[in-house]
């Protein structure tokens, strides 16, 4: 089997590659990445992509034909992946959130890839008040990243066939360790402060609500989609992947943080204007239909890991939301340096090419 994997420099692909490798070992992994984020290494002695057969550097724009060629399996995450960095390059998250990733598809379709696994995400519901969301739910993207989400599964789901079985994983909020770890999501901002600061700082008032779930559920969820087939729900299906367990309000996951790691200050924005970005999600067909490959890792777990690898790292700074653990300053710090244009295309010198991991 030849997958290939798409924005797999980013956070959660060296956990898909490192779960892949070991479920499949004789498998083909190709990964496919622009390479904005591939020197954020974080407490590393091996490079994640040597467990490729080989490694593209390219946009996902200028994606080809030929290159799909022989591909059994698409993993697609390349993105520009969350709410700041799509407010602030909207038209952008629009090219390679949507428009590319429906390309990416069609041209896989055409050269007879027979599986699309799109990592797409349950900011789709927005804000939702009362219970949680179904699959079946109403709709409410706030952001350009939650429209372009819910615009690509959309025009995916109409390429879909027997021979094209595509598979849109509604993800919650992830978290966790990776090998290129961000601090630009909520738990992971947590822990990070309790270490270098012994402090919690709550951006928010607190009661908005988020699922969470950890790094490597996502990479087991995506290997199900990889096995997932057209006698299990259909050439296109829409699912959440994630825990019933693990809907928490903000303030909950900073409370838990902070009975895990002792003698820290958690502070509220109690000022703050209410975020519109709440809403609990139903995963119950997710349990239904992968019952071997639920998420096994629990808030606890996700909490020690973090701090054990932050403090194995002397993770000491108190300024990380100014620092490359965010993908926004990345993107920001690449641009004053020239390095990439205001479309974050790579300019003259960094032409795109491929190499053999």
């Amino acid at each position: 089997m030849k997958i290939l994997i798409t924005g797999n420099m980013g956070y959660v692909g060296p956990c898909v590659v490192d779960r892949l490798r070991d479920i499949r070992p004789e498998a083909t992994l190709i990964g496919l990445d622009i390479g904005y984020f591939a020197h954020c290494l974080t407490g590393v002695d091996v490079l994640p992509e040597s467990q490729l057969n080989q490694q593209y550097f390219m946009d996902i724009r200028n994606v080809t034909t030929e290159l799909l060629k022989g591909v059994d399996v698409i993993i697609h995450l390349a993105a520009i992946s969350n709410d700041p960095m799509g407010n602030t390059y909207e038209q952008v998250t629009s090219e390679i959130n949507y428009q590319s990733s429906v390309s990416l598809a069609k041209k896989a379709k055409d050269v007879g890839v027979n599986k699309f696994v799109f990592a797409s995400s349950c900011s789709v519901y927005g804000f939702a008040a009362g219970g949680p969301r179904t699959e079946q739910a109403d709709l409410n993207p706030l952001t350009a990243y939650a429209k372009s989400k819910i615009n690509t599964e959309r025009e995916i789901e109409k390429l879909a066939s027997r021979d094209f079985v595509v598979t849109s994983l509604r993800f919650a909020t992830a978290c966790g360790m990776s090998d290129r770890l961000r601090l630009d999501l909520v738990l992971n901002d947590f822990v990070a402060g309790a270490i270098a600061s012994r402090k919690i700082s709550i951006l928010s008032d607190g009661t908005p609500w988020r699922p969470l779930i950890e790094v490597r559920d996502m990479a087991r969820a995506i290997d199900w989609a990889v096995e997932r087939g057209y006698a299990q729900g259909g050439e296109f299906l829409a699912i959440n992947a994630g825990s019933n367990e693990w809907n928490y309000q903000v303030k909950e996951l900073a409370e838990t943080v902070a009975n895990v790691i002792p003698n820290i200050e958690v502070s509220i924005n109690k000022d703050a204007q209410s975020d519109k970005r709440s809403y609990r999600v139903d995963f119950s067909l997710f349990k239904q239909m992968a019952p071997n490959h639920q998420p096994n890792i629990d808030l606890v777990t996700a909490i020690m890991d973090l701090k054990t690898r932050l403090e194995k790292m002397n993770f000491q700074d108190d300024n990380f939301r100014d620092s490359r653990y965010m993908r926004l300053k990345v993107l920001t710090g690449l641009r004053e340096k020239g390095l990439l244009n205001n479309k974050l295309e790579w300019q003259r010198g960094h032409d795109e090419r491929k190499a053999i991991a």
